[in-house]
């Protein structure tokens, strides 16, 4: 049983091929992922299932006290279901305080086509937070939502 969890639902007017790709290609999701004020200066991903996700965020300037701060995901994909579902497990933490700020979770990935635009879906269960890790889980909502935005962006470029 997580200890959190969250669900995200957005619709992009791209092609649910677009967003896949968004989502399996490391030099794209460097282009997005994250909050803002963070840069993804490490990405890989092995898609397959028992295939590797690896992806590094680094705080700007922005983000003061934070700047050089990077939080690194591993991770495994459990579902990897072309154009259609994504799922892995991974853990995140503060590179250095990895023992305390460890958060362990699960997230699926679920694409939906509906006419020209394609309606994306994400679970994110939390099953482990450390005791450091506390602010991250609270701000998980915002985090992605502001993660969502940056998508949105990028398609619009």
């Amino acid at each position: 049983m997580p200890v959190k969890e969250v669900t995200f639902e957005r619709t992009y007017n791209v092609p649910v091929a677009k967003i896949w790709q968004a989502w399996t290609d490391p030099n794209i999701v460097k282009a997005w992922w994250g909050p803002d004020n963070v840069t993804i200066p490490e990405c890989e991903i092995d898609l397959r299932v028992g295939g590797e996700v690896y992806i590094v965020m680094e705080a700007g300037e922005a983000m003061g006290p934070y700047k050089g701060t990077r939080w690194p995901m591993r991770g495994t994909y459990t579902v990897v279901e072309e154009n259609a579902k994504l799922a892995y497990t991974s853990k995140a933490w503060t590179e250095g305080q990895e023992a305390t700020t460890e958060l362990e979770q699960r997230a699926e990935l679920i694409l939906t086509a509906e006419g020209d635009t394609t309606k994306l879906s994400l679970t994110v269960s939390l099953d482990k937070i450390g005791p450091d890790a506390k602010m991250a889980a609270e701000g998980m909502e915002w985090g992605f939502n502001q993660q969502f935005d940056k998508l949105e962006k990028f398609f619009a470029e």
